[in-house]
């Protein structure tokens, strides 16, 4: 019995350990490629490395968007333990400032993946970076800072949440400022966690270019708080503003208020993050009766001290009363521009043929769009002559049945007053790749010549005579010579035009003698003033003597000796009156010949990051302000793909530079 007993086990033991063998000979022989490969696909991964969007500064490279290097933290709830949850909702809540309920709600599920938390930064994955639970992770997950905020929001556009560049200059370029996405493969462990990473398997990402725009920070945000300003005074409904070089067609800046701040685009509704600069139109009114006397000038259809019959104030023109705002008997033809007549310039514009008209506003660029780098540009409306009623041309002549956009109108009057000649709008100075090198510089865009230079500069002096002796007085500075022209127009309201809505603007130019500006103000639906010589006129003024003090050293040779001194004056009491207590003198950033590390500390991030990106280093920024140390000792050969931690503390500071 003992003896059958012990064969039995034997026997069992042997076809165990027959199959066993047979098994292992299946694992290791048969599919042991079969089995390896997925084993491999088990323990390795492929990771996406998303590039860094380019970077975009103003003309003088002040950094106005760049990228900070947030995460987002998951929670994998099939494998996170139930005793780790409360001190992940509790060390969770203590650095977030939400309550501890908050993320116990979101960890209390069974399985799937949860996101604890998006766009943490720099600062608070540190506070967190001791809990090594299984299940808890992050990704990286970079987030588009507009330095400023909301300046120049409608120029520099923004990236939402699904990593798409939407409207401005973002948009328009956007090939340009994506970049490249890298890979990397990483190397895990049986339950998922990560050993290593394959260096010599990894593709870098290749960030996106940086632009470098045309506008000035310092023009921007003056145009944008007189305009705010502007906005409060007046109790009006919204304002544009633009700024540009007339010689060039390079735009110093561009706002519309109400405006919107890109890092929170997503709280602002559509008409505040519209760019009405180049999506907007309106009928101009008074500011186009320039457009139509340079025509009849350039024609030699009129001559400037010609005198005219202004009928008192209402002229019977065919089947309608054409009427001037304030009655004159008689008036030259300077002097209808300079008092604004709507019958003198109806008048004069009958001298003209409709083909003639009409061939003088397309080359000023009316009714086509003006080919701006911004997306979302209107073409306007210039009827053909064709189409013209009876009363069409003379209605026309003073800024009715024609809409235009206030770049159109900025555009065609820099042609006025530069020398006749119309130039392309240009928003992008310059693009730079990400190892520094040049890849596109602007240069002025001549499109056509559309009058004159004679004719030009009679208009130059016609409207220096609107701010010196007619309705743009509100408009003039005692210091430089300024020149423009009012508008008032009624907007369409159902249908018909409104009694109680207007668009009042003002355009204007300096120094007259020399034009190196040209700046358009339209203010839309005033309540207070309703006139473009009491609403925006004064906006124009305030605007036109920041700039020159800010930029005095540019406009020094152009400013009237007898105001020279009280100016130096007065800028250096703005100096000296500023609080010097809190604020610090930074070093200026000295980029190495070769690729070593610089010396960032005691720099701004601003021109941290600036100097970085030149070279190419990868960085990742705590706090904000001036760095205070960093993680790659000055000096130091850089390695390939090093990242550079810049620790930073906020301070007032002073002065900044990047050689």
């Amino acid at each position: 019995m003992n003896n059958t007993r012990a064969l039995l086990v034997i026997f069992a033991i042997l076809i165990l350990v027959t199959v066993l063998i047979i098994r292992l000979a299946n694992i290791q022989l048969v599919k042991s490629e079969e089995y390896s490969y997925y084993a491999i696909q088990q323990q390795t991964d492929i990771e996406r490395i998303e590039a860094d969007f380019g970077l975009i500064y103003d003309r003088n490279n002040n950094l106005l968007v760049y990228n900070r290097n947030d995460v987002t933290y998951y929670a994998d709830l099939a494998v996170v333990p139930k005793t780790k949850r409360d001190l992940i909702a509790e060390k969770f809540s203590k650095v977030l400032g939400k309550s501890k309920g908050y993320f116990l709600n979101l960890l209390k599920g069974k399985k799937g993946t949860v996101v604890l938390a998006r766009k943490i930064t720099n600062d608070q994955l540190k506070s967190l970076s001791d809990l090594k639970i299984f299940g808890l992770y992050y990704k990286d997950d970079p987030t588009r800072i507009n330095h400023y905020s909301n300046l120049a929001s409608h120029v520099v556009g923004y990236i939402n949440k699904e990593l798409k560049p939407v409207s401005g200059v973002s948009e328009f370029f956007r090939k340009e400022i994506e970049g490249i996405d890298g890979s990397r493969k990483i190397i895990k462990n049986a339950i998922g966690e990560v050993v290593t990473i394959k260096e010599d398997e990894t593709q870098p990402a290749i960030p996106g270019s940086n632009l470098v725009l045309t506008i000035d920070k310092d023009y921007q945000s003056v145009l944008e708080e007189e305009l705010k300003k502007g906005l409060e005074k007046f109790k009006a409904h919204s304002a544009t503003g633009i700024i540009m070089n007339p010689n060039t067609g390079e735009i110093l800046a561009l706002a519309n208020v109400e405006d919107y701040d890109p890092n929170f685009y997503w709280q602002y509704d559509d008409f505040q993050r519209r760019n009405r600069a180049i999506t907007d139109t309106y009928e101009p009114g008074s500011t186009f009766k320039p457009f139509t006397l340079a025509a009849l000038l350039d024609r030699k259809l009129c001559s400037v001290n010609e005198n005219l019959y202004l009928d008192n104030g209402t002229y019977q023109f065919r089947n309608v009363k054409i009427r001037d705002t304030h009655p004159h008997k008689y008036l030259n033809v300077a002097g209808i521009i300079e008092q604004s007549s709507n019958i003198g310039i109806a008048k004069l514009v009958q001298r003209i043929s409709d083909d003639e008209l009409y061939k003088y506003l397309r080359g000023f660029g009316f009714g086509n769009l003006t080919s701006i780098q911004l997306p979302g540009e209107a073409a306007g409306k210039l009827k053909k002559p064709t189409t013209w009623s009876k009363i069409s041309k003379a209605y026309i002549s003073f800024g009715y049945e024609i809409s235009v956009t206030p770049l159109q109108l900025i555009t065609a009057f820099s042609a006025l007053v530069n020398g006749g000649i119309l130039f392309e709008p240009q928003i992008l100075k310059r693009r730079i790749n990400h190892n520094g090198e040049l890849e596109f510089e602007s240069e002025p865009k001549q499109i056509r010549r559309v009058i004159s230079e004679q004719t030009s500069n009679m208009m130059k002096n016609i409207l220096r005579g609107v701010v010196k002796n007619g309705t743009g007085k509100n408009a003039d500075v005692e210091f430089i010579s300024i020149g423009g022209k009012t508008g008032t127009s009624q907007k369409l309201v159902d249908g018909s035009y409104s009694k109680a809505h207007y668009n009042s603007s003002f355009i204007g130019f300096f120094p007259v003698e020399d034009p190196q500006v040209v700046c358009l103000i339209l203010v839309n639906s005033p309540d207070v003033g309703k006139y473009g010589g009491l609403v925006a006129a004064p906006i124009f003024k305030s605007v036109a003597s920041r700039i020159v003090e800010k930029d005095f050293n540019h406009f020094e040779k152009y400013i009237d000796e007898t105001f020279k001194q009280k100016l130096l004056f007065t800028n250096l009491e703005k100096e000296n009156s500023s609080d010097d207590s809190n604020q610090i003198k930074i070093k200026e950033v000295k980029l190495p010949s070769d690729k070593l590390m610089p010396d960032l500390v005691n720099c701004s991030v601003r021109d941290a990051i600036n100097a970085l990106t030149r070279m190419g280093i990868r960085y990742k920024i705590n706090g904000s302000g001036v760095v205070v140390n960093q993680s790659i000792v000055p000096g130091s050969k850089i390695r390939t793909n090093e990242i550079c931690i810049l620790n930073c503390s906020e301070v007032t500071i002073t002065g900044a530079s990047v050689y």
